[in-house]
């Protein structure tokens, strides 16, 4: 185009060249003339549409950072919300466990109440045993001397001696607190007499067993075994016929006579499958190494 612009000046200074400029030369001009009037064109379109994408792309920025700013004020209520709801959570979760440690602080001293209150209705409960008992001593009337008959020798009747100083029910609900209360020797007197007075009642097999159980505590273990034969055979098919089956088993275990123990299991086992007693005997004969076979005749005494 440099050349172009030089050369048009050119010819328009010198008109003798302009004459012999051939038909081409013309067309030529026209053409750069034309060509330079579409450069022109091009070059303003191009100008109209840079500023067109200048202003979309400010646009799109000017979106762009509105996008941002709304995004971080949205961040930022977000996070505010965040700490405040952590809070609150905080807070509640604070204020819960402090009423659940007074709640636990309240029912443990409601306990303790609870249980001195059980404490005193026991003891309570115990006086008014005790003074029952001595208001049926004191109401008893007194026995009348026996008279000796002629030529007895001074020897009282036997009905005497078999007199019971205190009720069957109240004899065997203060050897029953005494076993429970670890005086195991007082106990064992007031079941003797219970058996003494009244051997016959529904009661008396209890007290039979528990005169063994506390051989068997004190380690009495030839008392305790005739003290549970005594259930047995005594007492047959009593509600402490299995109690007094294991238990001797158990005493003869502990004797060394680990085959009759093993027998008094099976006995247990097969007479009594159900009871809570039969699954503790099957244990008891399998950790001593045996297995139950056919169960032998009683026999009367260990």
């Amino acid at each position: 185009m440099t050349f172009w612009r030089t050369l048009l000046p050119a010819l328009l200074i010198c008109p003798s060249l302009t004459f012999a400029a051939s038909k081409e030369m013309v067309e030529l001009s026209r053409d750069v003339a034309i060509l330079q009037e579409q450069m022109r064109t091009l070059q303003h379109s191009q100008d109209e549409k840079l500023s067109a994408i200048q202003v979309l792309v400010q646009q799109a920025l000017d979106a762009a950072n509105k996008a941002n700013t709304s995004v971080a004020l949205l961040q930022s209520s977000l996070q505010q919300s965040s700490k405040d709801q952590q809070t609150k959570v905080v807070t509640t979760v604070t204020d819960m466990g402090a009423k659940v440690d007074a709640m636990t602080t309240d029912v443990n001293a409601l306990r303790e109440s609870v249980a001195d209150i059980s404490s005193q209705v026991g003891k309570l409960q115990q006086q008014m045993v005790d003074i029952g008992n001595a208001v049926r001593t004191i109401q008893t009337p007194a026995a009348p001397p026996p008279s000796v008959p002629p030529g007895g020798g001074g020897v009282l009747p036997a009905a005497a001696a078999n007199v019971p100083p205190i009720p069957a029910e109240t004899l065997y609900q203060n050897a029953n607190r005494d076993r429970n209360g670890g005086k195991d020797d007082v106990a064992l007197q007031e079941y003797n007499d219970y058996l003494k007075y009244y051997g016959n009642t529904d009661l008396a097999p209890n007290a039979q067993y528990y005169i063994a159980e506390i051989h068997f505590r004190q380690n009495r273990l030839d008392d305790a075994l005739q003290e549970f034969d005594m259930v047995l055979e005594k007492y047959p098919d009593n509600n402490k016929t299995p109690d007094a089956l294991y238990m001797k088993g158990a005493t003869l275990v502990k004797t060394g006579k680990r085959t009759q123990g093993k027998q008094e299991f099976c006995e247990l086992a097969k007479r009594f499958p159900s009871s809570d007693l039969a699954s503790k005997a099957k244990a008891q004969v399998k950790s001593l190494g045996l297995t139950c076979g056919a169960t032998p005749v009683r026999r009367k005494r260990s």
